[in-house]
């Protein structure tokens, strides 16, 4: 059964709730203005959510041409009444069929609305001194309505545009930076499996879309940080060793040489006494490593969101929060735990409890497993970053997203 045409305020078309809800809202509060061509301005931003073409937007472009003036009032007429044949002609020759399908769009968009005659033509009606008595055409108030909204929508998505653009310079400055990294390692015979890590590269480059969308940008931008902040910490301890390693032979050369200090004094016979010199492993644990992008551990981690406060994980804090009940689910002693934190600071510690979790079917002993991850990071063996690499890619990159 087809729907009944009948003529109304919304035209000669069938009458669904959202036209009634529409007409109904059109409501405009007492003495309101707005420049017509700065509201179509706005429009023309944020036709994206609006869900509008090109051709939308010159169709409404000529049905504001109609308008004579430049302000729309809610104290005025605002309905236009142009035929088809001019709304053509203004929207550069637009064809009849393309026209109707575009003036609906505006319609369902919430722009604009039928206002049609008892036989469905547009036309005024004039009283003797020639003022409009009565107009039937297309109704602009709901542009004057939503004006403030639509000026919102133009600010958020030319705000989006920003962050967009923002996030590509990011990623091309830090593929750029990682990529000089890599080089500069190999050239200089760094220490570190430098083809596995230039293979992860190249992979991530890879995956970089033609067009992108911000999603993308900011998964992607999250991977290269991380992997910028694992050569980095890589380097930063091959650099840590060689210093320890000029020192310690500096400070043996220094004690076979001393003529002035006796025995007792470099041997005090408590580590509390005063001057009394920490062990190279004791000033490792007072050295945080760079802590990875929280949204990239969590994507590499999404079990350990559950966990959070009200069971979601937005901050560092709430991730140490949720790491510290995930320890105690595990077994993990206080002790161990406080141990990790030492050495590799809380924002890793937590995340390595999130990497755990993530792998707790393969772990026979949580406790010890993070114990001996605490053991290998004082000796500068361990690191994070190939930990959640691998996990990030065993999920596909998903995974909860911070806000």
């Amino acid at each position: 059964m087809q729907s009944e045409q009948v003529t109304t305020p919304f035209g000669r078309r069938p009458i669904t709730l959202a036209l009634v809800k529409r007409q109904i809202a059109t409501k405009i509060e007492s003495g309101k203005s707005a420049d017509k061509w700065k509201i179509f301005r706005d429009v023309s931003t944020a036709r994206g959510l609006l869900g509008l073409h090109d051709r939308s937007l010159a169709i409404l472009d000529a049905l504001l041409s109609f308008y004579p003036e430049n302000e729309l009032r809610q104290d005025a007429g605002l309905v236009v009444f142009p035929s088809n044949a001019q709304l053509t002609l203004r929207a550069h020759g637009i064809a009849g069929a393309t026209l109707r399908r575009h003036l609906a769009f505006l319609v369902e968009a919430g722009l604009i609305l039928r206002k049609d005659s008892a036989n469905g033509k547009r036309y005024a009606r004039k009283d003797r001194a020639g003022a409009i008595e009565s107009a039937f055409g297309f109704d602009l108030s709901p542009l004057l309505m939503r004006s403030g909204e639509l000026a919102q929508m133009a600010q958020q998505v030319a705000a989006d545009r920003k962050a967009f653009k923002r996030s590509k310079e990011n990623l091309t400055i830090c593929r750029r930076d990682v990529r000089k990294l890599i080089t500069a390692a190999i050239e200089e015979g760094a220490d570190g499996d430098w083809e596995k890590i230039e293979s992860m590269y190249v992979e991530l480059v890879g995956r970089i879309p033609r067009s992108p969308t911000p999603s993308d940008l900011g998964d992607l931008l999250d991977e290269m940080n991380m992997l910028q902040e694992e050569i980095l910490n890589t380097l930063d301890l091959q650099r840590k060793a060689e210093n320890n390693s000029t020192n310690d032979a500096h400070y043996e050369h220094h004690i076979q040489n001393s003529d002035t200090e006796s025995i007792n004094e470099l041997e005090p016979s408590s580590r509390n006494e005063q001057g009394a010199m920490p062990s190279r492993s004791h000033e490792r644990t007072n050295v945080q490593l760079k802590a990875f992008p929280l949204g990239m551990v969590l994507r590499a981690c999404p079990e350990i969101a559950a966990y959070g406060p009200g069971g979601a994980v937005g901050s560092w804090r709430d991730l140490m929060a949720a790491a510290v009940t995930v320890r105690s689910m595990l077994g993990v002693s206080p002790s161990a735990y406080q141990e990790a934190c030492d050495a590799m600071g809380p924002e890793n510690a937590a995340a390595t409890i999130a990497c755990i979790l993530e792998r707790a079917g393969h772990i026979n002993s949580a406790g010890g497993y993070l114990r001996d991850l605490t053991s290998k990071t004082k000796r500068d063996e361990f690191s994070l970053g190939p930990v959640l690499m691998a996990l990030l890619r065993a999920n596909g990159g998903s995974g909860q997203k911070t806000g």
